[in-house]
């Protein structure tokens, strides 16, 4: 019998989903399953574009459908629904980064028209989606990377209302074939932020060259060059502020992609590797059979359903935000960054378990040990989404606000105000629910409690040892803590998705054991930072707890692990 908690193509029927969401997702199921595995893994391994996958996606409609928002739709089935872009994501993951790239590289070149004001550039996007084609979203820069203070995309009035565009652009995108780029520059005649522009441009448009292909990859992530290329005013997409503002909230649109794309590789990789495993014999038994083995399958199976249960709730803050409600903020760089760093555990530690098995190229696990690491590194380093998340920590874990319940939505509604964010300032005073009664409803659950624990620590660390001035310029301190919140605020959302969706108690008892040996690693870290102090030092040690250990939950456990094997296996 599949596990419910996993994705598998025999299974999958989206069901939760309206009749036509149903139909894309299945059907874009159905295409990679009848292409095979030799064939998309030959595809990976010649780095061949991905024509018959974007020729696929036009005829069904299927970007334009889900990435056409109310506002701009041509029929009722289009909307930006974030439930099922994160379900599409997953899809693509399962199969390949690369299907997933052209996807994501897209909404990011869309989040800027989607957020302008100039209904020209809004229907021409729409009429290219109908078309469909693929977008590009120009922001980085070989020298400044994503330091938009600083780009050399520079714009020069021409006399006639326009602009004459000219500079570069790196890391892009489907900047081979975009319909549409949205490029980040600035007025040569206007000092500061009130010179910035977001402007659109063509791919194949003569002043717009295209360098090179910057990886070895089927993703074109491309290298530009705009030569005095033309901008009128129905090219300009936003000024001023506006366009820094469109600029970050594109980035927050888009960063909450990477989760879902996490969970799919490691969902594939899971299916190979334990089934590979569990039929290998070592010594007269199976692989799976030793001790080591079972943990760190079991250790790699709960931490992936961890990943699926704070995404899937995420996707409620994300869908019910308002000007008045700004949490996603914090759960958004979550989903970036503890989500994606937690798939590159899950792919090691099965790859310490199938060892030389995860290099053979007739294997989906070969690309997935190598397109896992690019996602943490994608829309922010884990750096900078850490940092970004310990803006928050106070308000979270110390002043929390009243909020109405947020319940699980999965309703075929736009979400507008993904394209209405505002001005991308004012994190610090950003409010949140209380975090305490989600871990209150598991008291009794053993692992649950000792994480709570741990939790509370945090909470006095925060109030009577938390960094000095002088230490909160010590960034590598900082990422410590901030590793340590993020512990907190993941098990948050696990515990209410888990309240929502009914989770075995077994499962949610050996994720949280997990969860507590990471809170002691990580306080073990802290420990030793160069600059903590003698009270932290010892707050840190204090906050070491040891999992509570049940044999036979364990097992109960495994016997899940287990039953992946041969529980789905691509068609040749």
């Amino acid at each position: 019998m599949a596990d419910p908690l996993l994705f598998n193509p025999r299974t999958y029927d989206p069901a939760h989903f309206d009749p036509d969401t149903r139909r894309l997702l299945r059907a874009t199921v159905d295409w990679f399953e009848d292409r095979g595995k030799r064939r998309l893994i030959e595809d990976y391994r010649s780095r061949a574009w991905l024509a018959d996958f974007l020729a696929f996606a036009a005829k069904e409609g299927l970007f334009a459908t889900f990435l056409t928002p109310g506002s701009a739709a041509g029929h009722e089935d289009q909307r930006w629904d974030t439930a099922r872009i994160a379900a599409l994501n997953e899809i693509f993951g399962f199969y390949g980064l690369d299907y997933w790239y052209a996807w994501q590289v897209t909404i990011l070149g869309l989040g800027p028209v989607w957020q302008s004001d100039n209904a020209a550039a809004r229907t021409r996007a729409a009429e290219l989606l109908a078309q469909g084609e693929v977008f590009a979203f120009g922001l980085s820069e070989k020298t400044h990377g994503a330091d938009i203070y600083s780009t050399d995309m520079l714009l020069t009035p021409d006399g006639n209302g326009g602009f004459r565009a000219t500079g570069s652009k790196y890391y892009i995108g489907n900047g081979n074939a975009a319909g549409l780029v949205s490029v980040f520059g600035r007025r040569a005649d206007i000092e500061g932020p009130d010179g910035y522009v977001f402007f659109a441009v063509d791919s194949r448009h003569p002043a717009y060259h295209l360098v090179k292909n910057v990886v070895d990859s089927s993703k074109y992530v491309s290298e530009f060059r705009l030569e005095d290329y033309p901008v009128g005013p129905e090219d300009v997409l936003h000024t001023g502020r506006a366009a820094f503002d469109a600029a970050l909230n594109t980035v927050n649109v888009g960063k909450f992609n990477l989760c879902t794309a996490s969970i799919g590789i490691c969902e594939h990789a899971m299916y190979e590797a334990v089934t590979h495993a569990h039929n290998r014999i070592l010594y007269g038994r199976p692989v799976t059979a030793f001790p080591h083995v079972r943990r760190e399958l079991a250790d790699a199976y709960v931490r992936l359903v961890g990943m699926k249960l704070f995404s899937d709730r995420a996707v409620d803050y994300f869908r019910s935000a308002s000007p008045d409600d700004r949490r996603y903020l914090l759960f958004n760089p979550m989903t970036k960054m503890k989500v994606t760093t937690e798939g590159e555990k899950v792919i090691d530690l099965m790859w310490d378990v199938i060892a030389a098995k995860g290099f053979e190229k007739d294997t989906y696990f070969a690309q997935a040990a190598v397109e896992i690491r690019g996602l943490p590194k994608l829309e922010g380093t884990v750096h900078v989404n850490l940092a970004l998340i310990l803006k928050f920590m106070r308000n979270h874990l110390l002043h929390p606000a009243e909020f109405a319940a947020v319940p699980t939505r999965l309703d075929a509604a736009d979400d507008t105000f993904l394209f209405e964010q505002g001005p991308a300032r004012g994190l610090g005073a950003v409010r949140f629910h209380d975090w305490r009664p989600a871990y209150d409803a598991y008291a009794g659950v053993p692992n649950v409690a000792r994480f709570r624990e741990q939790a509370d620590a945090l909470c006095e660390f925060v109030a009577t040892a938390a960094p000095d001035e002088e230490q909160s310029r010590d960034l590598d301190l900082l990422l410590a803590v901030g590793q340590l919140f993020a512990l907190v605020v993941h098990g948050q959302l696990i515990l209410e998705q888990a309240r929502l969706t009914d989770l075995d108690e077994d499962v949610l008892d050996e994720l949280f054991s997990v969860l507590v040996r990471d809170f002691s690693a990580f306080a073990v870290e802290l420990h030793g930072k160069d600059s903590a102090t003698v009270d932290q030092q010892r707050w840190a040690l204090g906050a070491v707890r040891r999992p509570v250990v049940d044999e036979a939950r364990s097992g109960r456990v495994w016997e899940r692990v287990e039953a992946l094997s041969g529980a789905y296996e691509m068609a040749p």
